[in-house]
C-alpha cells in the first residue's frame, strides 16, 4: 500500500513510501538533506517496519526535537496502525 505524509518540524516536507505485509520499500523524502535521506531510504528498503521504527524513533536533528528519520518512524507507526484497523 502506498502512503504519503506531510512531515512536521523538519526540513523534508513530505515522505512517501510503500508498506506491504509489514515491509518498507520505495521511501522518498521531499526536501531535506538529499544525500543523507537517499541513504536512509536505501538502508530501510526491504526492512520490517517495526525494525525501522525501533532504530529510528527518537532521533533528533540539531536543536530540533525530531528529525527526518524520526518522522519516518512516526509515519510508519501511523501506517501500521491504519493497516491493522482495516
Amino acid at each position: 500500500m502506498n502512503y504519503k505524509y506531510k512531515t512536521r518540524g523538519v526540513c523534508a516536507s513530505t515522505i512517501e513510501f510503500e508498506l506491504n505485509n509489514g515491509i518498507v520499500s520505495n521511501v522518498v523524502f521531499y526536501g531535506g538533506c538529499n544525500g543523507n535521506l537517499k541513504a536512509i531510504s536505501k538502508l530501510v528498503n526491504g526492512m520490517e517496519a517495526t525494525q525501522v521504527i525501533s532504530i529510528l524513533k527518537g532521533n533528533t536533528c540539531g536543536f530540533k526535537s525530531t528529525s527526518c528519520a524520526d518522522q519516518l518512524a512516526i509515519v510508519l507507526e501511523n501506517a501500521l496502525k491504519q493497516q491493522s484497523e482495516e
